[in-house]
């Protein structure tokens, strides 16, 4: 037995310790993505890959950071954990996301015994993909850079140079690309290092302790919580635009959800097969989404950590698009994953209805340019997320301006950071005024962004939901889909949504308006 308040702190502590992995990452990498956006996460995880605490990050990566450290032992049996040792895996099919995304993580040795692992997964720049930074039109993993893992980067302490010669050689920015390695692999040592110091200070039997009361809590408040549901089966279903390829087939996604007694199973198999485009996902992350969308509506008090999901099954079907098989194509893995967490708690809303809200923009709204830099002739690549417009819930409206669910504490780039360090100017950014769905409620306007490029440059798109624009609820309006405008009121205006590795020349002007979120109640009541 242990005492509450000996629980409590050491509860605090490992999330505390997981926040300090976290800056370490942020403050150490090279790249924007991770130093500005914060396209990362990270988690601290016992010596069974349980969650011990986690950082915020984005919600899309946290609850399956352990996915790869099971597998890693899976392959190769507990006894290949060594002290030093730092591994790599980028593979979609196992960790769930696309080859940008990397987990870096390590063993815990306390005293000679292993007492957990410490993980990060942030985004890389490049990975050598036959588009630089990634490909909006690939339709095989293999165009999509290189795959790794689970490998070893570092041996005892050492780096594994030969590797790290590896991945420098087929990476088009190596410098900034193991520079992030790098900064990921003090972000795990920071984990060593706090671990260590927690077990030190109280013995790894009363931590071991605290977490089996510490996971034994969050379960008893999670089944609690599902208990409050009404038993049955409630469904919820929508259309992705199109696979980025075929761009006239909307591509189905449905939910099932059973709920009876404590326990909850969410049924994903009656979805679209996987695709020819990049709109796949290893299993893992289909998981996560509906995590993601449960915590949303279900538990959102309650912290997350080992015993956050035990009560909660999903079944995926492989060979679909939300448990891709090789060769899938998985660079924008995670368009289907907004609208999954979206349908989640559409499904449930009937009986949840003061907790629900209507939907959100829901998508990350990618724009990427690259080219040559004309004031250094160097190569570059820009990717930034657009935010937009959140659902109206029962007793409020919409949020504004803000960042998709699936990517939680990301951020939108700074103008002055994207005008320092890209040939382009920001010529407009405000909110787009009546894009959130009319309600009793209203949902949250999207924004318009307005670049004007300062030399040649090619242009990448990614905007989705608007087959399956952010719907109402309660008899609310959906709000208006994304828009995205090359060259306004000109002779060669042209509007799309996708596109990939486009030439535009200095001069040309894109105007992208991200959609806004859905109403909640009839306007008339407003």
């Amino acid at each position: 037995m242990i005492d509450p308040v000996t629980t409590e702190i050491i509860r605090c502590a490992l999330v505390q310790a997981a926040e300090d992995m976290n800056t370490t990452l942020i403050r150490s990498s090279y790249t924007p993505v991770i130093y500005e956006a914060k396209d990362c996460a990270v988690a601290l995880l016992d010596r069974d890959h349980n969650v011990l605490g986690q950082s915020s990050g984005l919600p899309i990566f946290l609850g399956n950071l352990e996915v790869c450290t099971r597998e890693t032992e899976r392959r190769h049996g507990p006894q290949v954990w060594r002290e030093g040792d730092v591994w790599a895996l980028n593979d979609s099919y196992i960790g769930g996301t696309h080859l940008n995304d990397v987990t870096v993580y390590g063993p815990i040795f306390v005293g000679g015994e292993l007492a957990g692992f410490a993980a990060s997964r942030a985004h890389w720049l490049d990975v050598g993909s036959k588009d630089p930074g990634g490909s909006m039109d690939s339709t095989s993993i293999f165009q999509e850079g290189l795959r790794l893992g689970p490998v070893k980067v570092y041996e005892g302490g050492r780096p594994c140079v030969d590797l790290h010669e590896v991945i420098g050689a087929n990476v088009r920015f190596p410098h900034a690309t193991l520079g992030d390695l790098r900064a990921q692999v003090s972000c795990v040592l920071m984990g060593q290092r706090r671990l260590s110091e927690i077990v030190t200070r109280w013995g790894l039997d009363t931590v071991m302790a605290a977490r089996d009361e510490i996971f034994a809590q969050t379960e008893r408040m999670e089944r609690a919580a599902i208990a409050a549901i009404p038993d049955g089966v409630y469904r919820a279903g929508g259309h992705l635009d199109n696979d980025g390829i075929d761009l006239a087939t909307p591509l189905p996604v449905n939910v099932a959800i059973t709920v009876s007694g404590e326990s909850m199973r969410v049924d994903l198999t009656d979805c679209a097969d996987q695709a020819l485009g990049p709109v796949n996902c290893g299993a893992a992350q289909a998981v996560a989404a509906v995590r993601v969308g449960y915590k949303l509506l279900v538990s959102g008090d309650v912290p997350l950590n080992g015993g956050s999901f035990r009560p909660l099954t999903v079944e995926t079907r492989p060979g679909s698009m939300l448990a891709a098989r090789s060769p899938a194509a998985c660079q924008y893995y995670y368009s289907h994953l907004g609208l999954l967490i979206d349908l989640v708690v559409k499904a449930l809303a009937p009986v949840m209805p003061e907790r629900a809200a209507a939907a959100s923009y829901g998508d990350s709204m990618i724009v990427q340019f690259t080219g040559t830099d004309p004031r250094t002739g160097k190569l570059y690549v820009s990717q930034e997320a657009t935010v937009g417009g959140w659902g109206a819930w029962e007793g409020g409206d919409g949020e504004t301006c803000l960042i998709n669910n699936v990517n939680g504490s990301l951020r939108d780039m700074p103008i002055e950071v994207l005008e320092t360090l890209f040939p382009v100017r920001v010529t407009r950014y405000e909110v787009r005024p009546g894009s959130g769905g009319a309600g009793r409620w209203r949902g949250g306007d999207g924004v318009v962004r307005e670049y004007e490029f300062c030399g040649d440059t090619s242009l990448s798109l990614w905007f989705e939901r608007s087959v399956t624009p952010a719907w109402g609820l309660a008899g609310g309006e959906a709000g208006a889909p994304p828009r995205v405008t090359l060259n306004p009121g000109g002779a060669d205006e042209r509007r799309m949504l996708k596109v990939n590795a486009l030439p535009v020349t200095a001069g040309d002007v894109l105007r992208c308006e991200s959609g806004g979120g859905g109403g909640y109640g009839r306007p008339a009541t407003a």
